[in-house]
């Protein structure tokens, strides 16, 4: 098994994530002056319309599978296979075939990728909670006490020493329980549970069953304003939530010793919403590797519905890093126009316009 260490000695680093946009961003707020403007602010809809689903690469599909229907209660969807050119664009990388599983969990869509070839790197065992490649789903449950002892029963991996409780003394995050996790791959997850008054109305439904949906994805950023320069202000997602939190519970939910984290909630209209976690202590974290590529194991996407070839000239003039050449036109029946960037961490955004609505705008052919 490899390490964050090992993966820099073996590999060659490649050119780092938006460096160019990073640089001139902390600049530009070192000046006082303004972040580029929101689109919404100039009269134009936000570039990306709904989070659609959350992607991840898995080492073993069957494995993964058995994980996400016995341990967690997803439901298959779709099961195929893609290869050819345009998918070699869109994830940069030659000679590829994927198998994609779509899962379904509530209202709320995983995908599974096994990379058939070329094959990717897996998780190296030294992975920490306040690295910068950090990304986990967090699932909701109806009661903590039932899923903890369910995951208990299914012997998964844990992270957190038990269901956390976090104080009431925090306003934003009083009375809400948490655990992570990791599946088979060694991906962080985490089961959370919203007291009431707390989380969307759809968690709060009466229901028989335990394990109800995605309620965001979270992801470990190096500096919230830079974030938000890409996700809110550029691609127009809108801030949901802040809290500072900090102390004994949130140590030993995210297994980081003196862990005081700074979170923002970001959400498009519709989908599971994207959590930004800043660590102002510990500092430690790493960052994701700048030679990282689509099939690695901790390259996950978060897949968004999007004016494409809008996003795409927004996005080049502000010198992010992507990982497609540009926008691909990908097959009949798939989104029909489709563009995998990486924000300022290096974390994937897989923007698509759906092949229903590529006519009706500038995502349509070229």
């Amino acid at each position: 098994m490899q390490s964050w260490d090992g993966v820099r000695r073996r590999f060659h680093a490649r050119r780092p994530f938006g460096l160019g946009h990073g640089i001139a961003l902390v600049l530009l707020l070192a000046s006082g002056a303004a972040l580029p403007e929101d689109p919404q602010t100039q009269g134009t809809p936000p570039l990306v319309r709904a989070v659609e689903s959350i992607s991840m690469p898995v080492g073993d599909m069957e494995r993964s599978i058995a994980f996400y229907h016995d341990v967690l209660h997803f439901e298959t969807v779709s099961d195929r296979e893609v290869a050819g050119d345009a998918y070699e664009h869109l994830y940069g990388l030659f000679g590829l075939r994927v198998r994609i599983v779509t899962l379904k969990l509530g209202d709320e869509v995983l995908k599974l990728e096994k990379f058939i070839a070329p094959r990717g790197r897996p998780m190296p065992v030294d992975s920490r909670g306040n690295d910068r490649s950090f990304q986990h789903v967090a699932i909701i449950v109806s009661d903590m006490g039932r899923a903890f002892a369910w995951l208990r029963e299914n012997h998964v991996e844990f992270v957190s020493s038990e269901p956390q409780l976090l104080p009431q003394w925090n306003p934003a995050a009083g009375g809400i329980s948490a655990f992570y996790f990791r599946d088979p791959d060694g991906h962080f997850l985490e089961i959370l549970h919203f007291p009431e008054g707390k989380g969307a109305p759809q968690w709060h439904v009466a229901t028989d069953r335990v394990f109800l949906g995605i309620d965001h994805s979270a992801i470990v950023v190096a500096d919230t304003s830079q974030s938000l320069g890409y996700y809110r202000d550029m691609l127009g997602l809108k801030i949901a939530g802040t809290s500072e939190n900090y102390g004994i519970e949130q140590e030993r939910l995210n297994s980081v010793f003196g862990a005081r984290l700074r979170i923002t909630s970001l959400r498009a209209a519709h989908g599971p919403g994207v959590e930004l976690l800043e660590y102002l202590a510990p500092r430690t974290g790493r960052p994701l590797p700048p030679d990282t590529v689509s099939n690695d194991l901790w390259s996950w996407h978060i897949d968004m519905q999007a004016n494409v070839e809008a996003a795409d000239a927004v996005l080049r003039n502000s010198h992010f890093a992507y990982v497609s050449a540009g926008p691909v036109d990908v097959p009949p029946g798939e989104h029909h126009a489709a563009l995998l960037v990486r924000d300022p961490d290096g974390h994937a955004t897989l923007l698509e316009t759906p092949s229903d609505t590529a006519a009706k705008g500038p995502g349509g052919n070229r």
